[in-house]
């Protein structure tokens, strides 16, 4: 698939970025816009590392820099051209970033900026470079439930009865919520978040949670067990459901999990560039391994994107990619249903 947009030309005149900040039920996420400009079209991608002092930096050095640009990437190129480019670009001018998934996270901004402005100068979508079509994406919702707390899907639930739900238990559930989820919601995907360390998610890995959690939902997908000597024969029983998300930062990755990768949470950020993304889809196509989307807390442009490369590739999986409405501290009143429905007529990468 990359080979069908490697060519794709693309004129760039000019970077901007700005700064986009918005609280969620769990902390003040900010992420960056990062817009490419050049033969009177704008592209844009969205950098979505996690610490806020990183954006921060970032918008300080543009503002800064002669004429306020913070990037010199003006040139005429195709889209592999401009990747080379980058390679060669310290995208990190005045901070190191905190973690190496953060350095995947902002080349993905540059890259997706690059490709939604090479099909706008074209006059096309993704779709039509790949000859395919955009089909209704459907989603789940995303939530953490802390100390087992099920209020959020219980509102939800009353406003929304038909929601699906992608949830993180942890050690301090209590019985209780896991008796109320089996009765009461369709759980379809369950993240362990076993492949974190010093994070605020982090969940050592705890063979009983494992084991409670593959009983208590049978025909859900497990995410991100850490795979350890005290885990390992749980695990194994249940490969079939297991998923991989935050180890998968491209197509080696894929091939050194413990397991046969039989689930792929697909993270477009993680991958970096255009090149891992589509060889990862290419191999995942080749294997029959079941794909769904993920998202990262996009405030902007990125969550559309995601939304479109769920429209292509794996519109029916259990699709992390909610509409941003559900990230607010608050649920609406009349939430979103899935699916999403693509637009008839656009151009460019994104919904």
């Amino acid at each position: 698939m990359y080979d069908a947009i490697t060519d794709l030309p693309v004129t760039v005149e000019a970077v901007t970025l700005d700064r986009v900040e918005r609280e969620t039920p769990a902390f003040t996420r900010a992420t960056t816009v990062v817009s490419l400009s050049g033969a009177g079209e704008t592209g844009r991608g969205e950098d979505v590392t996690y610490e806020a002092v990183h954006h921060d930096a970032l918008q300080e050095h543009e503002e800064r820099t002669p004429e306020g640009e913070a990037f010199d990437l003006a040139g005429e190129y195709t889209l592999a051209e401009f990747s080379t480019v980058l390679d060669e670009t310290d995208l990190w001018p005045v901070d190191d970033p905190a973690r190496e998934a953060f350095e995947h996270y902002r080349r993905w901004g540059f890259e997706a900026a690059a490709l939604d402005l090479a099909l706008r100068q074209a006059g096309e979508t993704l779709a039509d470079r790949l000859d395919q079509t955009l089909d209704p994406v459907r989603f789940v919702v995303s939530s953490r439930l802390p100390e087992g707390d099920t209020s959020r899907v219980e509102t939800l639930l009353s406003r929304y009865p038909d929601a699906e739900f992608k949830l993180d238990p942890t050690t301090d559930w209590p019985d209780e919520t896991f008796d109320y989820l089996a009765d009461s919601a369709a759980v379809r995907v369950l993240d362990l978040k076993g492949h974190y360390e010093g994070t605020d998610v982090d969940q050592a890995p705890d063979p009983d949670l494992y084991e409670r959690v593959f009983e208590t939902f049978p025909v859900a997908t497990v995410e991100d067990p850490a795979v350890t000597d005290a885990t390992r024969d749980v695990v194994a029983d249940h490969a079939d459901r297991v998923a991989w998300d935050a180890p998968i930062h491209g197509l080696d990755n894929a091939l050194d999990a413990p397991f046969d990768v039989r689930w792929l949470n697909v993270k477009p950020s993680r991958f970096g560039t255009l090149e891992s993304l589509f060889e990862t889809l290419d191999w995942a196509f080749e294997h029959d391994v079941a794909l769904y989307g993920g998202g990262q807390f996009e405030l902007s442009v990125g969550r559309g994107q995601i939304q479109e490369l769920a429209a292509l590739f794996y519109p029916a999986g259990p699709n992390d990619v909610a509409p941003g409405s559900y990230n607010d501290p608050e649920l609406p009143e009349e939430p979103p249903k899935s699916p999403i429905s693509p637009p008839e007529d656009h151009t460019g990468f994104g919904l």
